[in-house]
């Protein structure tokens, strides 16, 4: 499928996703099938390499036949191999295998059994573990048949007609000894188009709602855990009301980050498989919507069957997400509670400690005042002394100076002078002090 658009001899450049935009509308196409018909269809778990290695034993069977192999981008193929259909289909996380084989009219319904018409299936490795295998029966719809419901369980039968009543088609949802689910589809008139139409949409229906119950077993899962969860919130939240000191808040504070801890780590193990719950069931509402089902008889349709067997399963998933999502909030809130009384006793403790702090700065200071005088006085002594010593020397050289009169009045000089100088020296540090601090 080109992209690009022409105009005259111009060709414009198109986006680099248009082609696959494009492509997708036409993904996965309904092909024709003509009655009777059987269809045997299967879907593996493909995760990761395993939808690789599936795309190259695909291709490699191709080869072998010599059928051009899927290109790298295609995500549907068919290839048809004596009287046998192969429709092949890659998904985000599974992949589907469709066998189309004609019917017999003569014979009864599911016969022979599906397991000895799958052989084909059996040229290809296994891509993954098995989640959905359908056993289809196409059949001309005549008097003489006998009723579908003779060949199901009846307390598990659906059946329904589609909008025109061309078709009717009914399934237990059962597997059968060899592990399929059979569905019957008696053709009405329907014309080999939606014939081919109405089967892929059935098989859908049963793959998606299979894959859309995917979700239940994680939710029973996490449920332990979030049960467990939610009760020591009640209990820590209780506790919370009752302990004040730092070491019991820290304590509360470290099991509140772990229960979060747990309930994010159930969180995002199951964030995929709830969202992918919801998308599939989606899917099988709208195809249920678009056959436009008419009830036959007495009997449920496949929309009042699911909506008694699927729907509870569904909204289990939703619940449970629910819940994960109500108690992270929880923990959120019990966890900042806790983290601001932390904060306010760290607060107090830190007010605590700088009183105590201003009360030695105090006494230090008085001591360095002490020490600031001591100091005054020392040095005043040595000044004097060495002073004493001058004038006994002028004295002793013949100056007229007496020794003791010039040293007596030196000393107040001497001290004034000395005292001046280390209080400036202080005041001229603890002004620099406070300028650092500004």
């Amino acid at each position: 499928m080109s992209a690009e658009v022409i105009i005259g001899d111009k060709r414009l450049e198109p986006h680099r996703l248009r082609a696959a935009i494009l492509g997708e509308v036409h993904a996965r196409p309904f092909r024709a099938l003509a009655t009777p018909a059987r269809v045997l269809h299967f879907a593996f778990d493909t995760v990761g390499e395993q939808a690789v290695e599936d795309r190259r034993a695909l291709s490699a069977l191709c080869v072998r036949r010599g059928i051009a192999p899927p290109r790298p981008t295609d995500k549907h193929f068919h290839i048809t191999f004596g009287g046998t259909g192969l429709r092949w289909e890659q998904h985000s996380e599974f992949t589907t295998y469709t066998l189309e084989l004609p019917g017999d009219p003569a014979l009864s319904p599911f016969h022979p059994t599906a397991s000895s018409l799958a052989t084909p299936m059996t040229l290809v490795a296994q891509p993954g573990p098995v989640l959905v295998a359908i056993d289809m029966q196409l059949m001309a719809d005549r008097p003489d048949r006998l009723a579908i419901e003779r060949h199901f369980n009846r307390p598990s039968l659906a059946v329904a007609e589609n909008s025109d009543g061309t078709a009717v088609y009914g399934t237990d949802f059962l597997p059968d000894p060899d592990g399929f689910v059979r569905i019957l589809v008696l053709d009405r008139g329907l014309g080999d188009e939606r014939a081919g139409a109405l089967v892929q949409r059935l098989l859908e229906l049963e793959t998606y709602r299979t894959l859309a119950l995917l979700g239940l077993p994680k939710a029973q899962e996490l449920a332990p855990s979030i049960n467990r969860i939610e009760r020591r919130l009640a209990e820590l939240t209780n506790e919370l009301q009752q302990t004040s000191s730092l070491a019991d808040n820290n304590r509360l504070l470290d099991e509140l980050t772990a229960l979060a801890a747990e309930l994010e780590a159930g969180a995002a193990g199951s964030l995929f498989r709830f969202g992918a719950s919801r998308a599939y069931d989606e899917i099988v509402h709208t195809r249920l919507r678009i056959i436009g089902e008419r009830k036959v008889g007495g009997l449920p349709t496949w929309s009042s069957f699911l909506a008694r067997r699927m729907a509870p399963a569904i909204r289990t998933c939703t619940a449970t997400e629910e819940r994960q999502a109500n108690l992270s909030r929880k923990l959120a809130r019990a966890a900042q509670l806790l983290r601001t009384r932390v904060d306010v006793e760290v607060e107090r403790q830190n007010r605590d400690l700088l009183r105590s702090m201003n009360a030695r700065t105090r006494m230090q200071l008085r001591l360095q005042a002490t020490v600031e005088g001591l100091s005054v006085a020392a040095i005043s002594y040595y000044v004097v002394g060495l002073f004493g010593y001058l004038v006994k020397g002028a004295h002793d050289a013949g100056w007229p100076v007496d020794p003791t009169i010039a040293t007596a009045v030196f000393v107040p000089v001497v001290v004034l002078a000395i005292w001046w100088i280390v209080r400036r020296i202080r005041n001229r540090h603890i002004g620099k002090e406070h300028e650092h601090e500004v």
